[in-house]
């Protein structure tokens, strides 16, 4: 029986278009004599530039949220085949971890490579001196704990795996980490479903592959363990923002993310690799690096209010939610920015790549509405008056009779003359010269799939 699995084969893009595919245990085919492939004990060694800015980073844009959130002191746990530590974008940035297949380890060792493409995704640097085309995570300054769990990305049929995987999760709730990444798919099992409420009784945000079986998810298969309550499950997008037909689909899809042609660090060698089939796994992990976006900005929110945020400002399908995209595309500005009201209704406009600025209420709004009234009906009484003077001057101008003018016209005209004054001394509010707004509140304290 399948007991565990990764998505999809890393391959190697030059100028020339990709030349070369990475499979499992390292077996490399199809190698240029300018880009060779090398084995390693711990990963493929690629040197290959990037011909350009991979596109799920000008689709999701993470730096428009930079200003606010970096993703500073969040720590990642990705529990995948380990994070190479070697590269130039992720050095400085892997805590010792922990190797569940080799004993001893400390989770660097990346064998495959897809750990470290995930670990890429969420933290690369921004600043470190680049290979070509400029690359970066969705949260340069979050910090990455490895966990391996496995040897390479082959299918497996090990059923001790679920059991490490389940105390991979554990270990990573014990260690500090603030979201878990599980870019894989294995059976529900009685001790990874404790795993999971485990981790999430210690306020971790576990963000999970929806799955690359395509189609829909019977009831009675359900994909895990992105299924299980509380984990956000992600399913995969293309360069058009259409879901991707290998992204499994189901009611417990929370979001999208990219997860086709994506682009990613090397295990050594400062290169790159690219997995042009993708999966979810990749999907999952911008979700992560989101994940660590906001609860950075936002440390006083709990996992679900975290989770539950990411949905809200994810730009929705056309229904508002489906089961192919949840909830709709991850938006990293928006997750960090917008504003909830206490009902997590968003105050700022559910569409588009940002919020609309949100303009401070003036407290006085009402009252300068009276007094414009009352100015308005102040300016009308005294044109009435200075038109019934001016023909109250002719009258006397013309006719001696004006002179008798009966008492209770003139007691009228004197009611008006005295009403005026008395309205504006009433109505009229004096407001600041300057009207600060109240500011903010601070921020509060395997198959790849």
């Amino acid at each position: 029986m399948q007991t565990a699995a990764v998505g999809g084969r890393l391959r190697r893009r030059s100028a020339a278009g990709v030349v070369g595919v990475l499979v499992a245990m390292l077996t490399a085919t199809g190698a240029s004599a300018t880009v060779p492939a090398v084995r390693s004990a711990c990963g493929p060694r690629f040197t290959n530039a990037l011909p350009a800015l991979p596109w799920p980073l000008h689709r999701l844009d993470p730096q428009a949220a930079w200003p606010l959130s970096r993703g500073r002191n969040v720590v990642v746990a990705v529990i995948d085949s380990g994070v190479s530590d070697s590269h130039v974008k992720l050095a400085g940035k892997i805590l010792p971890g922990r190797d569940f297949v080799t004993a001893g380890g400390d989770g660097t060792c990346d064998a495959d490579g897809h750990g470290t493409a995930i670990a890429g995704i969420i933290a690369a640097s921004d600043t470190a001196p680049d290979n070509g085309a400029r690359f970066f995570g969705i949260a340069p300054d979050a910090r990455i704990l490895p966990v391996r769990v496995l040897p390479d990305s082959k299918q497996s049929t090990d059923e001790t795996l679920p059991g490490r995987i389940a105390s991979a999760i554990r270990y990573a709730a014990d260690s500090g980490a603030g979201i878990i990444n599980l870019s894989l798919t294995t059976p529900d099992t009685p001790a990874l479903a404790r795993a999971v409420a485990y981790a999430r009784s210690k306020d971790v945000l576990m963000v999970a592959a929806a799955g690359n079986e395509g189609g829909t998810v019977r009831d009675d298969q359900p994909v895990f363990p992105a299924a299980y309550p509380g984990v956000v499950a992600v399913a995969g997008i293309d360069r058009d923002g259409k879901h991707v037909t290998t992204s499994t689909t189901g009611d417990y899809v929370a979001v999208a993310a990219p997860g086709l042609d994506i682009d990613a660090p090397a295990t050594q060698g400062n290169g790159y690799v690219t997995d042009v089939n993708g999966g979810t796994s990749f999907a999952a992990a911008y979700v992560s690096g989101v994940a660590a976006l906001v609860r950075s900005y936002a440390p006083r929110l709990t996992a679900p209010e975290v989770a539950r945020r990411i949905r809200l400002t994810a730009d929705a399908p056309p229904d508002g939610q489906d089961r192919a995209v949840g909830f709709g595309v991850v938006n990293p500005y928006r997750a960090v920015s917008a504003e909830l009201d206490s009902h997590d209704v968003l105050v700022a406009p559910a569409t588009g790549a940002a919020p609309a600025l949100h303009r401070p209420v003036d407290p006085l709004t009402g009252q300068k509405r009276v007094a414009a009234w009352a100015a308005s009906i102040g300016a009308v009484l005294a044109a009435t008056l200075l038109l019934i003077a001016g023909i109250r001057r002719r009258n006397r101008q013309t006719t001696p009779a004006a002179a008798a003018v009966p008492g209770a016209l003139a007691g009228r005209a004197g009611v008006l003359d005295d009403f005026v004054p008395v309205v504006g001394r009433r109505l009229t509010i004096a407001t600041p010269a300057t009207h600060r707004p109240a500011a903010p509140p601070p921020p509060g304290p395997g198959h790849r799939s």
